[in-house]
């Protein structure tokens, strides 16, 4: 009798033992050689793992435990088959229950890309192409079979992205985020269409979008955005030209080298609001929710032109005399 309540005494105190290890300890991390001890390692479960086969994929990660102790415990814990596949990183310290508990709530690794506002679509594929963690779907699709894959065929890409940070797993497919982008400026977009001024010469959401664009590449401070807008919605509604540098600079295309010319303001484009009344074809770039609501809420103004002062504000002026004064002041050095 003594020799059995000695052997069970031994294996609760083996098992408190195994336990507090499960609870508290730190499992034994060997890292690949090259990379640094304190960094956190990989850890990919494909859909279709078993238990057996995640215990291995730690161990194969650099967990330095035997795969067989570790899947002895994922089934005493009950909660072996709600694992979740997905792409996971192992931190230095991680106990055998913190790394279960990741791996059963499927807390997988994320990174993060931010779209600018501001940017171009191209400088959006410029920033996806950088990404080595995104599955690189898009990267030999023409902008064209892009949007056809978004299902909006024969819709122009530029600026139909919300910019924001847009966190993703290892493996995401960079369509898949592109998606996300474009159901976020849906959204934006129809909530700004909603909100606006009963008096605005837009006819629609999308000439609100090439609107904002505009507004956000000629914002140098955000105070001025409602006005700038204005002084847009102003020219619109009495058929003036916009005449707005960064849709001549945005029909150059990549033959814009830095200095605006005015031969340039005299080239036709598409994108020419020199030349062409109206708004553009299409935005020029990415709005932010600030310049959206701008567009489809202006401030109420008489000013027709605007200049800026090279301390990133505007000097807003009703006559084209008052404007070719603070061109002379602001651009010119003149009195």
């Amino acid at each position: 009798m003594r020799r059995f309540l000695a052997l069970v005494l031994v294996m609760v105190l083996t098992a408190g033992a195994v336990a507090f290890w499960w609870l508290h300890e730190p499992m034994p991390v060997r890292p690949r050689a090259g990379v640094p001890a304190n960094q956190p390692l990989e850890l990919v479960i494909d859909p279709g793992t078993t238990p057996r086969g995640v215990a291995r994929a730690v161990v194969e990660a650099g967990v330095g435990l035997d795969a067989r102790v570790l899947y002895a415990w994922f089934r005493f814990s009950g909660q072996d088959r709600l694992i979740k596949a997905g792409n996971y990183e192992i931190a230095v310290g991680t106990t055998p229950r913190g790394l279960l508990q990741m791996l059963v709530r499927g807390e997988e690794a994320l990174r993060a890309l931010t779209l600018v506002e501001g940017w171009t679509f191209r400088q959006v594929r410029q920033a996806l192409a950088r990404e080595d963690q995104l599955k690189p779907e898009t990267r030999d699709m023409t902008e064209a079979a892009l949007m056809q894959a978004l299902g909006r065929p024969g819709v122009a890409a530029e600026g139909r992205f919300f910019p924001d940070t847009y966190n993703y797993a290892k493996g995401t497919s960079d369509l898949a985020l592109l998606r996300r982008a474009l159901h976020a400026m849906d959204k934006r977009l129809e909530a700004a269409w909603a909100q606006r001024a009963a008096d605005t010469p837009l006819k629609n959401a999308d000439e609100a979008l090439i609107l904002a664009s505009i507004v956000e590449k000629e914002t140098g401070r955000a105070a001025d955005r409602a006005q700038i807008a204005g002084v847009f919605t102003n020219r619109l509604r009495i058929g003036m030209l916009l005449q707005t540098d960064p849709t001549v600079i945005y029909g150059m295309g990549e033959k814009f080298d830095g200095n605006l010319r005015r031969r340039d303001l005299q080239t036709d484009t598409p994108w020419n609001t020199y030349t062409r009344g109206g708004l553009p074809p299409t935005p020029i770039a990415l709005p932010g929710k600030a310049s959206l609501l701008a567009a489809v809420q202006p401030e109420q103004t008489k000013a027709l032109y605007f200049v800026s002062r090279g301390d990133g504000t505007s000097h807003f002026s009703p006559t084209l005399d008052e404007h070719n004064r603070a061109v002379n002041r602001y651009q010119r050095g003149g009195p």
